[in-house]
């Protein structure tokens, strides 16, 4: 029988089966860095673990598929359609399809979005 941490490796970034997880421990903090995880891909979305250090950013974009972000740790300005929208660890934001958002790090922190393609 596998361990946890060899069935962890096995599954190459993926969650394992039936085992719970603390999510925030899956994916260190980088120096200057934004670092992501893919935690499932699907054809009908994905699941990403991301940690960004202090300061950093993605720019204004926007998807064609609904994303929700679930604040592990820390806390994030997120600008969504032109609107500031601040979320702390524990807070959960939806970024609507189609709608330009961007993501800064007010200080380091790790989220959990979830991308739904229709």
């Amino acid at each position: 029988m596998e361990s946890s941490d060899q069935q962890q490796k096995s599954n190459s970034g993926r969650l394992p089966d039936a085992e719970p997880v603390r999510l925030a421990e899956l994916l260190d903090y980088v120096p200057s860095s934004i670092v992501s995880r893919t935690l499932q891909k699907k054809k009908t979305g994905t699941i990403t673990l991301f940690a960004f250090d202090a300061g950093q950013e993605l720019s204004e974009h926007s998807a064609p598929f609904d994303a929700i972000v679930q604040v592990l740790d820390g806390r994030v300005e997120l600008t969504i359609g032109g609107k500031r929208v601040p979320a702390s660890a524990g807070e959960t934001v939806l970024m609507p399809a189609n709608i330009p958002h961007g993501v800064t790090a007010v200080q380091r922190f790790k989220m959990l979005l979830t991308m739904i393609r229709e």
